[in-house]
């Protein structure tokens, strides 16, 4: 019996997914996730402080 390329397809992603998820910790899990957290913190205080610093500026421009 012939498998269609689907068939290749799926096995083969299902595969990498297992090989994927066997290989991952939760600490690394929730490192990842920790990290992301802190940049993304990082990034609004950033163009919060950067917004008010052109408010208070005044839009000048040179």
């Amino acid at each position: 019996m012939l498998m269609k390329i689907n068939d290749i397809r799926i096995s083969a992603l299902g595969g990498t997914i297992c090989s994927i998820w066997a290989s991952i910790s939760l600490g690394d899990l929730l490192q990842t996730v920790l990290t992301a957290a802190l940049g993304t913190a990082v990034s609004f205080a950033t163009s919060r402080l950067l917004g008010r610093m052109n408010k208070k500026a005044g839009h000048r421009k040179p």
